[in-house]
């Protein structure tokens, strides 16, 4: 019988913030059919936002963050599930309104839940997470609007951020010539090894000028940055190319013209993860597990502990981050 167990705990008063670790029981959790003894979770950028008071993401307090977990199903109301059985939780309310990852122990609607593929480690689905599903999805997306390494480089920026390293090994996993962008000069050996070909600095994709149609340099992008840079990497993909959006770390506007979409029929790809349909997030779970896996998906990530999650939550938040941090319970 399950007592009690450490979870990461945010709370807000009138007065007062804190996240720690504390001891919670089976009854602090919330409804669900499906209860997970919890093996790993990772951090993303919005469980950075939960972890401060002004991020707007935690909806009730006090709170378990994090969007991510994957582990070992413990009991199940729900006949697809069975004690044993190895499963994935991530997006849809988990880590929001509903407790998330940062625990020992968490219970999740089935609806929410993917079975681990035969093919993957429950360590290396959470270095993947909700960035590397974001990236997967972001790839898929491209193939699916025409892209092929035959068309040319493909941009990938924010590169060794959670999404963008990511990114990068899938797209030379699969045979692209990848082209990296990252402010971050001390970080080129690390893209490398991951699989791009080309280095690029920020500036060489925003310069702080945007044209309504610049040179054309990629055949398509994998691009968590958006802000004026989205803006001056349309004017600069291939005719007929694509550019698959998921963030907005440079901003929510875009200050763009018509231009490029009209004049060289340029697809702008919006990619969501949180409510991804479950037929399609299966299938690219399955993906992911093989012709999309990387050889060099370990060297993506960090692993922590419960212990040090506070302390590693504001490196997401300072744009420090390289790669994947994944939490060990």
């Amino acid at each position: 019988m399950i007592e009690n167990f450490k979870a990461f705990v945010v709370n807000k008063t009138e007065a007062d913030f804190s996240g720690e670790v504390k001891n919670l029981s089976i009854n602090d959790l919330p409804a669900g059919e499906v209860l997970i003894k919890v093996a790993y979770s990772s951090i993303n950028y919005k469980d950075g936002l939960a972890s401060i008071p002004k991020g707007k993401i935690v909806r009730s307090y006090p709170f378990v963050p994090g969007i991510d977990l994957a582990g070992v199903v413990v009991s199940s109301e729900d006949p697809r599930y069975s004690a044993g059985d190895q499963v994935i939780a991530t997006s849809y309310e988990i880590g929001v309104s509903h407790y998330g990852g940062f625990s020992e122990y968490a219970v999740i609607p089935a609806d929410w839940i993917v079975p681990l593929p035969d093919t993957l480690s429950l360590k290396e689905a959470m270095i993947y997470g909700t960035a590397g599903f974001t990236a997967a999805l972001s790839v898929q997306r491209l193939e699916e609007n025409g892209l092929t390494p035959e068309k040319g480089k493909v941009l990938v920026t924010g590169a060794t951020g959670g999404v963008g390293s990511i990114a990068v090994a899938i797209l030379a996993k699969r045979g692209y010539e990848v082209v990296a962008s990252t402010g971050k000069s001390s970080e080129h050996e690390y893209l490398h090894k991951l699989g791009a070909q080309e280095v690029i600095s920020r500036d060489e994709v925003y310069n702080g000028e945007i044209k309504a149609l610049d040179k054309q340099l990629w055949a398509g992008c994998v691009d968590p940055v958006g802000g004026e840079s989205l803006a001056a990497i349309l004017s600069k993909v291939h005719y007929n190319g694509s550019v698959a959006v998921s963030g907005l770390t440079g901003g929510g506007n875009v200050p763009t013209s018509v231009f490029p979409f009209i004049l060289r029929g340029i697809n702008l790809l919006g990619i969501d993860s949180v409510y991804c349909p479950m037929e399609v997030r299966k299938k690219l779970w399955a993906r992911m597990a093989t012709d999309f896996k990387s050889e060099v998906l370990d060297s993506i990530s960090k692993e922590i502990s419960l212990d040090e999650l506070a302390q590693t939550l504001p490196i997401i938040l300072q744009g420090q981050a390289r790669g994947r941090y994944i939490v060990k319970m």
